[in-house]
């Protein structure tokens, strides 16, 4: 409970120092450089965003599980954007799939799980503002200790520092 509280917290701190910074900040939409943020969601934390090129990136998160338990995720996944389905007069408004890894460590008697995931997502970089919100939709089939379905998701925001 204590975890899942502090997790809340952070959530919310950091989620209002993104956009006080954003505010503050006279930055272009980013589709370089590297971000930091909170995803909200199946699992719960800290992410991060390294673009690789012009429609390519790296993200990930070290989260919690909000569903009863407290299981720690570590997951990473490669991206790739495709920013002419949805056009829109200001900002960048990419579709993005990709493919990754999950390590579930689980916080009772069970074995912790290796899957691959398949993130499925839509982001918006605000323009003249390093922000970047995203919402994903993500399948997973867990490998070991058995094959099993899961599924992820969740909304984020990451600001972006760099170049």
């Amino acid at each position: 409970m204590f975890i899942r509280t502090l997790i809340s917290k952070f959530a919310l701190g950091a989620s209002a120092t993104l956009i006080m910074l954003a505010i503050s900040t006279d930055s272009h939409a980013r589709k370089d450089g590297f971000g930091l943020g909170v995803i909200i969601g199946e699992p719960t934390g800290p992410t991060f965003k390294v673009w690789t090129g012009p429609k390519t990136a790296i993200d990930g998160a070290v989260a919690w599980s909000l569903d009863g338990n407290e299981d720690i995720h570590l997951h990473m996944d490669y991206l790739i954007h495709d920013f002419s389905i949805a056009k829109v007069d200001k900002g960048r408004f990419p579709l993005y799939y990709g493919i990754g890894g999950r390590i579930r460590f689980h916080d009772r008697n069970q074995d912790d799980q290796i899957g691959v995931r398949i993130p499925v997502g839509m982001a918006y970089l605000f323009p003249n503002s390093p922000l970047e919100l995203f919402f994903e939709v993500v399948p997973i089939v867990d490998l070991a200790p058995d094959t099993e379905l899961d599924f992820n998701g969740g909304v984020g925001i990451r600001f972006y520092i760099g170049k």
